[in-house]
């Protein structure tokens, strides 16, 4: 068994969960905290990642999974899911960052993509990154997804997302056929 899933629990998130959840997003993405990691984007977002309100919309949408992954009874890694139609989104995605580069993200992110599988029977899986976030979008594409090319634009203007520190941040999608 792979030393990085040993311990871990996943469960749906609730209600109860949401202040924690937003401290884990927010450490893993914002602020000084998120450097101890490798996934953190302080340096092209300041100002929040997600807020309560958010997580909770997640956890209540009849459609969408917050899947919370524990070890020790500690909360430690995020996903979400959402089915729609033939295939399902992956977001929200948070691994705290003292745990990061150690293969936690690699388990969680297959396992998510297994229960989309099983639980929807949906074929494909897929996820929007920021498209100047070369090193994530490298990592997601050693785990078998594919650029697209297809971009969205940025929700500049919009703090729920973060304050920009640069003009040229849009989305791409990323698809990965699941067999």
């Amino acid at each position: 068994m792979d030393t990085a899933a040993t311990g871990l629990t996943f469960r749906d998130a609730a209600d109860a969960d949401v202040d924690e959840l937003v401290m884990l997003i927010e450490s893993a993405y914002r602020g000084d905290a998120s450097r101890v990691g490798w996934t953190t984007e302080a340096d092209i977002l300041q100002g929040q990642r997600t807020d309560p309100e958010g997580v909770l919309a997640v956890i209540k949408s009849p459609e969408s999974r917050l899947v919370t992954v524990e070890r020790d009874g500690r909360i430690v890694a995020c996903c979400q899911l959402e089915h729609r139609g033939d295939h399902a989104y992956f977001g929200m995605f948070a691994v705290s960052p003292l745990l990061q580069g150690a293969g936690l993200g690699k388990v969680i992110l297959a396992e998510a993509e297994r229960q989309a599988r099983e639980t929807w029977g949906v074929t494909e899986m897929h996820m929007t990154v920021i498209s100047v976030r070369d090193d994530l979008i490298a990592w997601y594409e050693r785990r078998g997804y594919r650029r697209t090319g297809r971009m969205t634009p940025f929700p500049y203007g919009d703090d729920r997302f973060g304050i920009p520190q640069r003009d040229d941040l849009r989305f791409e999608l990323l698809v990965k056929e699941l067999g």
